[in-house]
């Protein structure tokens, strides 16, 4: 099941939602204080976070998959959204320093291919932060928001996925603790909430949060084991004998 723009946007602009952004985005504030001079790229519907991280950064653009749709982004000045295909980015190799990854890799039908396009598109050295939801939170089990749509992760599964794009976990954390309920009596501004779970169930929030570095190896020759004199030459067991006869000439 895919996202859907039009829900996304309701989502963030209901009073859940912007709690749910407000604890997600000093989560990756943290993580990312500044951004100065770098280059940054949202990747799923990372808008309601790009403001404040892309604070003094060089350049921030924000890529939708286009089973979700796009909205033009940012309301005021150029446009910097873009409506792509997830496993094949419109960019050259090595081009940005920063990429966030929210609402994305949880709906992708491929996400180790998404993962391999992002590192193709990180420059050395570069982060990536994954934000997905938490397959043991109670978020991953109310689709009606859009932290229970697609398929919610564990730290195993988000490791190894990392490792076979060629990633290195650099830290972990998670965020909403607070329940997705939007009563007001019951969670006003969420905080309390997310103090109370992060000290006493910090395993079932709602979304675990990764960042990630890209890895670099240098490939080595593959080198041919030394036959021995011994040992017979190797040939396919169901040659023809008409196309031996034939080699021989």
């Amino acid at each position: 099941m895919c996202l859907d723009i039009v829900d996304l946007r309701s989502f963030y602009a209901d009073r859940l939602g912007r709690i749910a952004c407000r604890l997600i985005a000093e989560r990756l504030h943290k993580r990312w204080p500044s951004l100065a001079g770098e280059s940054l790229l949202g990747i799923g519907y990372a808008t309601p976070y790009l403001a404040e991280l892309a604070e003094g950064a060089e350049r921030v653009l924000a890529f939708m998959p286009a089973a979700q749709g796009v909205v033009n982004w940012p309301a005021d000045g150029a446009n910097a959204a873009a409506l792509v295909a997830d496993d094949s980015l419109p960019l050259p190799d090595s081009c940005v320093d920063r990429v966030l990854v929210i609402h994305s890799l949880e709906v992708s039908s491929h996400a180790s291919e998404q993962l391999r396009e992002i590192w193709r598109v990180l420059a050395p050295g570069g982060r990536v932060i994954l934000v997905v939801p938490n397959r043991r939170g109670i978020w991953a089990r109310v689709e009606t928001t859009p932290f229970g749509v697609g398929r919610p992760y564990g730290r195993g599964q988000l490791t190894a996925l990392l490792r076979e794009a060629q990633f290195s976990p650099l830290g972990w954390c998670e965020a909403l603790a607070v329940p997705p309920i939007r009563q007001r009596p019951l969670v006003r501004s969420g905080h309390a909430w997310e103090r109370v779970g992060s000290l006493l169930w910090p395993g079932f929030a709602g979304v675990i949060i990764v960042e990630a570095t890209k890895l670099l190896y240098q490939g080595v020759p593959a080198r041919q084991p030394a036959r021995s004199k011994l040992e017979p030459a190797m040939r396919p067991a169901l040659i023809p004998p008409a196309a031996s006869a034939c080699g021989k000439g």
